[in-house]
């Protein structure tokens, strides 16, 4: 479960660097990509575990 809140609060965050003007995440703004991919990676492998592990 935890995973799958990380993941969210990572693309949460990805748009967020996107969406911001602030002069404070003017370095970071570059990395919202890398924060969008890795979301959705762990998304996407922690939905694949818990539907392919046996009950």
């Amino acid at each position: 479960m935890i995973q799958i809140i990380l993941a969210v609060l990572f693309i949460v965050f990805a748009i967020f660097l996107k969406q911001t003007n602030h002069p404070g995440f003017r370095g970071s703004k570059k990395f919202w990509k890398m924060f969008i991919i890795l979301g959705v990676v762990i998304l996407l492998s922690r939905l694949a575990s818990s539907f392919l592990s046996p009950l």
